[in-house]
């Protein structure tokens, strides 16, 4: 039996039997469970491809041949076999793999990616490049179910059967995202394994119609009905309809089966469609029972699947969600909104609550954004939970369907800053600047729990566009069961005077004011006076503030996103820019690696001990100035 750990590359596995692939599948998955029970990561997406994966090594010539994953969170079988079993250990880990497919981590990744649906039409990119440098090789994408509910997987389909490429699309069909699949599409994919139901009708309409007397006006009538037929009794037609030669549904646990689809596929000029049914969590019983919970756990006990948590805050997002309800419990109009992420954002109480006022568009964040506008327009208050790097998607929405009419739409940006072990995908390190310069919308970052739920008052309380950017994890801990009874509107554009420096002062935004009151508590023990300013609002900014603060002593501006386009740099343009006396600390203009929140902050200087440094640092070139 081959041992996984002898795995170098898929060449040592395409010889193997079925019998010998199914024996390296469950060692495989064993060694998945032990190393997320102590990373963290996404657990039950990888368990359930793992017998996809061997298929396509074993019938592929990768890395020749090139398999494109959309999203990546599925891929942990695919590290395993392709080079990177002993670095298996350092998944997510700074400094170690990656969580999702790297280009510079292994010729065997072919997309850096992350978000989810891109891939076909990256793929399709690939393949037109193969043809059009006259190569020689397959290029394979693996797209979940939940990824067809963005638009853009769609565009990709309709691309490639237009233009005909060869082109192999494995559809992975586990019935669930990160939570359950919404829409059409999900309907449609349940259309689609019930398909040998559909095939049997099929089978004996067709012999009844081998009895019938033929002639020319009965073939033209046969070829209608035939076609009719097809599509009443066919629902892969769709994808037929596309320009894709449709194969499933198949077992996506069968490997021989899956080889001989493979095989198939590879073999045709033209795109194909392999529609492979698994299960998530597929060989460990608790994330089977619970996919959402083990979708991205952090550490659990692998023997019992009891998550390792210790006593702590609740998060900003369930924060933001129990505010929600509450609020919703006052106001009939206000209604919710996510892009497939009705946990991840705190919404499912929400949800449980008020279902016909709550909406998960699946993974649209460009819709989410036009239809929360619509709702608006037609007198509602629509909040839009999204994360911060998914609301990338849908900027364009943002300033053409909401801003340009002024719609009262809220942006509750879940994981703004950086974000953890997720990586250069996940880090919410761009929104204050692709948001602050679009007129009419307000740009709020809360301190705490408490200013987070007052900012959402706010923002359900003032006209116009809102968005409320917040960091991921826990809160401070600050109580909140009295500011959800009588919660405060606040001042717009208002900042917070939390103390005043005769040295320097601190104005910090959101996730950095609390770092910042610690650090001005440890510059006072060496005699150092540093007041700290909570900023509070990005847009509007109240500079005669700002101004006051400058007259008594420098400012240094302390913010979670990267310092082109963010606060520190609207602090600086609307007080001149030309004042030596105001510096910026912020994340550097560059994509920033996996690692937890608390050594990249360090790693960064966004915590406090870097902000310490900073301010010596500030005085001592100030004074030698």
């Amino acid at each position: 039996m081959l041992e996984l750990r002898n795995v170098k590359s898929p060449e040592d596995i395409r010889n193997l039997s079925v019998n010998e692939l199914e024996s390296l599948a469950q060692q495989i998955r064993s060694t998945i469970i032990q190393t997320v029970s102590k990373t963290g990561g996404h657990l039950a997406a990888s368990l359930g491809t793992v017998e996809l994966t061997l298929a396509l090594h074993t019938v592929f010539d990768t890395p020749r041949d090139k398999i494109v994953w959309d999203v990546g969170h599925q891929t942990y079988a695919h590290k395993l076999i392709t080079g990177r079993y002993e670095r298996f250990h350092t998944l997510r880990q700074l400094g170690g793999i990656s969580g999702f497919p790297k280009r510079s981590e292994s010729p065997y990744d072919v997309y850096d990616t992350g978000h989810a649906s891109g891939s076909i039409s990256y793929a399709l990119g690939l393949a037109k490049a193969r043809e059009l440098s006259n190569e020689d090789y397959s290029v394979v994408v693996v797209i979940g179910d939940g990824a067809l509910t963005s638009g853009i997987a769609y565009e990709g389909l309709n691309n490639a059967g237009e233009l005909k490429t060869p082109l192999i699309v494995v559809l992975n069909d586990n019935s669930m995202s990160i939570s359950e699949n919404v829409g059409g599409i999900s309907k449609y994919l349940t259309l689609l394994r019930l398909a040998p139901a559909y095939r049997s009708a099929k089978a004996v309409v067709e012999k009844m119609l081998d009895h019938i007397p033929t002639g020319p006006s009965t073939i033209s009538w046969l070829r209608r009905f035939k076609g009719s037929l097809k599509h009443f009794l066919f629902p892969e037609a769709w994808f037929e309809a596309l320009g894709f030669r449709y194969y499933g549904p198949v077992d996506g646990h069968d490997i021989g089966g899956l080889k001989r689809v493979f095989k198939e596929a590879k073999s045709l000029r033209e795109p194909v469609l392999i529609h492979a049914v698994t299960q998530k969590g597929r060989g460990y019983s608790f994330a089977m029972e619970h996919p959402e919970k083990f979708h991205g756990p952090g550490p659990f006990n692998a023997e019992t699947g009891e998550l390792k948590q210790e006593p702590a805050p609740p998060t900003y997002s369930q924060v933001l969600g129990e505010s929600l309800v509450r609020f919703a419990e006052r106001n009939p109009k206000i209604v919710a909104i996510t892009a497939a992420m009705a946990d991840g954002t705190g919404l499912k109480p929400f949800k449980e609550k008020f279902p016909e006022r709550f909406y998960d568009v699946g993974i649209a964040e460009s819709h989410a954004v036009t239809f929360a506008a619509g709702l608006a327009q037609g007198g509602m208050i629509p909040v839009v939970c999204i994360y911060s790097t998914f609301l990338q998607r849908a900027y364009d929405q943002i300033v053409e369907d909401v801003c340009l009419q002024n719609l009262k739409v809220i942006f509750a940006i879940d994981r703004a800053g950086i974000v953890g072990q997720d990586g250069e995908t996940h880090h919410g390190q761009f929104d204050l600047s692709y948001l602050r310069h679009i007129p009419g919308l307000t740009v709020m970052a809360p301190k705490d729990e408490r200013e987070l739920i007052n900012m959402l008052w706010t923002a359900i309380n003032i006209d116009g566009p809102c968005a409320i950017r917040y960091p991921r994890g826990c809160g401070i801990g600050v109580p909140i069961s009295d500011v959800l009874d009588q919660p405060d509107t606040l001042d717009v554009g208002k900042p917070e005077a939390i103390s005043c420096g005769e040295d320097i002062n601190i104005l910090a935004l959101g996730s950095m004011v609390y770092p910042a009151i610690e650090a001005s508590r440890k510059l006072a023990e060496e005699g150092i006076s540093a007041g700290v300013v909570n900023g509070r609002f990005v847009v509007p900014f109240e500079r005669e503030a700002v101004a006051a603060l400058l007259k008594k002593a420098p400012v240094l501006v302390v913010e979670e996103n990267v310092e082109d386009g963010g606060f520190g740099e609207m602090v600086v343009n609307a007080l001149g820019g030309g004042d030596n006396r105001i510096h910026k600390m912020a994340l550097p203009k560059r994509f920033i690696q996996h690692g937890s929140q608390s050594r990249l902050r360090s790693a960064y200087g966004l915590d406090v001990p870097g902000i310490v440094a900073q301010v010596k640092k500030l005085l001592g070139r100030l004074e030698n100035s």
